[in-house]
């Protein structure tokens, strides 16, 4: 149980070294973005294109394409090592690009471009209250948590789901990323409050029926 949570799926792995490997041709440095980015991009997208899986993944390949070909733009600097955020960039234009050429789509494209200009607005002034565990709980709920977690950056839903789907406790987290008690603790703060901004801020913009 304890070896499905690596410490890589907390912690960035994407620093300067690893770039430098890619960009010389390393294959498996290649195959660690793919290994990697693969689950947490088709997450990400799958609401963001309507929860069309051929389209989500159609966007998930030809951004990691675009990644491969572009690495030498990304500044592991810049993003702390965590290769996330520069993948998601590529991903909605992507996403934009698919749902350009879909009857009826340009009305969901323009409801993300909305939502992700109010998520910068509630992460920069996030809420230390949580939501009520009852709302998490409820069956018409359901599709909601599940957009808010795959919006999430991978090491907060990583966290969130250790935690909270497979029960482990702070001390068997903190032995797996080899963290310490107190750092998880606090990576588990800031996970809930990003999920908590974040499912406020779908909620404002998405009824129940339209996520599901």
């Amino acid at each position: 149980m304890r070896k499905a949570l690596r410490r890589q799926d907390l912690r960035p792995i994407f620093d300067a070294g690893w770039r430098k490997r890619a960009l010389a041709g390393d294959r498996e440095a290649v195959a660690a973005l793919a290994g990697a980015a693969l689950a947490p991009l088709y997450s990400f997208c799958l609401y963001r294109v309507g929860r069309n899986r051929h389209l989500c993944e159609e966007v998930v390949q030809e951004t990691l394409v675009q990644a491969i070909r572009k690495l030498a733009d990304y500044d592991p600097n810049r993003c702390e090592g965590n290769i996330f955020g520069w993948l998601a960039g590529m991903a909605r234009n992507e996403i934009r690009r698919v749902l350009a050429r879909q009857r009826g789509a340009v009305s969901l494209n323009a409801l993300w471009e909305r939502m992700d200009k109010e998520l910068l607005e509630v992460y920069a002034r996030l809420e230390r209250d949580e939501l009520g565990e009852e709302v998490l709980r409820r069956q018409e709920t359901q599709h909601m948590v599940n957009a808010t977690m795959s919006q999430l950056p991978p090491h907060y839903r990583e966290a969130l789901e250790a935690k909270y789907v497979l029960g482990r406790s702070v001390r068997d987290i903190a032995e797996a990323v080899e963290l310490s008690d107190k750092a998880v603790e606090s990576l588990l703060t800031r996970a809930r409050s990003a999920f908590r901004a974040t499912f406020l801020a779908l909620a404002g913009n998405l009824s129940i029926e339209r996520v599901g």
